[in-house]
Order: structure tokens, then sequence, then C-alpha cells
């Protein structure tokens, strides 16, 4: 199997930490960032809230589960849909942004874009502490230096729009090559704290879903945090042959493998049962998880 290797000069952030408004967040025990979707159209339906109301509820039950982040989004990015315009999406987001900071002061969000116009008017005005872009900076070329100015943690995924034929056994070794010159991009612009997401299900067929999987732990080598996200997502349901609805069992089977394999972050629709998972993966890791 090939292994693609990150020079040291990419690594910029100590491995387990991210900062937070000046505070090192650990992450020695992995954290779970909880999905808010203000959106009428993403894949899972009982992630949708359309109201403050519901937005209330829905976060108050998350942070009672043990979300350290919330992630709030409102553009879907789901497979064959529309990416709403700019306009829609800021608004969405800041309404909901708006009332979970006047309900949770205190809670770290994240904001779901890949809109430099919507990350700095989250991090601006309503204190958002990191931005979550699936596209890696792909569709929208002012974000990298957005983020650079905002000072905040990036989520830097892989994302392609179409998948592309790779070597069996090559796949993690090629998205590390896509990764490594925006890592660089980003060093350059003086972002350090740079989080790597794998980006499973964005342009990657089932087989190279599940190699990258397999391979996970090889993305620890760029020494930066990892987050995944495969809550109850294609890779898992259609292979099962059942609907999003209930795809739970499979997310925590997958969760945790790759926890299993290194990640530090789980983005995930079901926090209660992200949080034991977490729990009993890490004692069997034999890490403490009173931390």
């Amino acid at each position: 199997m090939t292994t693609f290797r990150f020079s040291m000069e990419m690594i910029s952030l100590k491995p387990g930490q991210i900062n937070i408004g000046g505070d090192l967040l650990d992450l020695e025990v992995p954290r779970v960032m909880g999905i808010v979707n203000v959106t009428p159209d993403s894949f899972y339906a009982a992630s949708r809230v359309r109201n403050s109301e519901n937005i209330v509820d829905r976060v108050a039950e998350m942070v009672a589960e043990g979300a350290d982040i919330i992630d709030v989004g409102g553009c879907s990015t789901r497979p064959g849909t529309d990416f709403v315009d700019e306009k829609t999406e800021e608004d969405r987001v800041m309404k909901a942004l708006g009332t979970i900071r006047d309900n949770f002061p205190n809670i770290i969000l994240s904001v779901d874009t890949f809109r430099s116009v919507v990350a700095e008017k989250a991090v601006t005005e309503y204190g958002v502490a990191i931005i979550n872009d699936i596209s890696g900076g792909e569709l929208d070329d002012k974000m990298f230096d957005t983020v650079q100015r905002l000072n905040v943690p990036y989520v830097l995924s892989h994302w392609i729009p179409e998948p592309v034929s790779v070597a069996k056994g090559d796949y993690v070794a090629s998205v590390a090559r896509w990764l490594a010159p925006r890592i660089s991009k980003l060093n350059s612009c003086g972002v350090k704290d740079i989080i790597i997401d794998p980006g499973f299900g964005f342009g990657k067929t089932m087989e190279q879903n599940f190699e990258l999987l397999e391979n996970l732990e090889e993305l620890r080598v760029t020494g930066m945090p990892l987050l995944v996200g495969l809550s109850r997502k294609t890779m898992i349901w259609k292979t099962l042959g059942i609907n999003p609805s209930d795809a739970l069992t499979g997310t925590i089977a997958l969760n945790s493998i790759a926890l299993m394999k290194g990640a530090d972050i789980i983005r995930v629709h079901d926090v209660r049962e992200a949080v034991e998972t977490v729990k009993l993966i890490k004692m069997l890791l034999g890490k403490d998880i009173n931390k």
C-alpha cells in the first residue's frame, strides 16, 4: 500500500488540541459534534429544525446528552441536491445562531458552510468558534483568507465532485495528496488550527468510503485533529438495504471503528449514542473518560 508522507513543516498544531477563542479544547478524549440542520431538505429528515422552538428543543436535548460542539448548517449538501442561494443560507443560519446564543451562551458553535460570507458573519456576530467547510475551499476562493482573518479553527474536508478511479489500496494516499497542498496553503496564510475531515460520502464510491475507513489511521500522519462524519450516511443504509431513519445501529458500528482508528471528533445526529460509544471505546483503549 502506498503511504503519502506529510512534511513536518505542515504540522502547526499540537495533536490533541484546538484553539477555541483563546482556550485550548483538549481532544485526548474524542469530542462529539451534534448536527443541527436548519434546512427543509437535509438527507435525514429527523435532523431538520424549522423554527426557534424546535431549535431550542433540539440543542437542549443535545447539550443534555453530552454534545461538546453544535454544528449549524443552512444549506443541504447531500448528493444530487441543488445548493440554495447565499441569502437564503445566510438568513437560515443567522436566525438559528441568534436563537442558540440567546439560550445557550456558552456552547461551542460550528457553522457548516462553504461560503466565506456566511462564515464571516457567523463568527463576527455570533461568536461561532469553528468553520466546517465541506468543500475544502473549492467552492469559494475567499474562504482560506477569511479563515485566516477570523483566526478560528477550520475543518478542511476532502471534496471532489465525482468519484475518480484509484487503484485499490491507494485511496487514502490519494486523499492525502489532495489535502497536502491545501494544508500548505492554509499554513502559508497563517492558519494554524486545521482539522482534517476525510469527507465520507463526497465524491466517493461505496468501496472507496469503506477503504478510507479501513485505513483511516494513515491520515494521522498530518499531526492534525481528525473529524469524522459517518452519521446515517449512504454507505451505511445502502449497504444494509434500509433507510437513513433506520441507520443508527450502523452509525454506531462505524463510529466505533473510526474512534479505534484515531478520530478526535465525531459529527453525529444522535448525541447520546455517540457519547456512550466514545466512553466504551476509550475505556477499551485505556483512556481517561472523565477528562
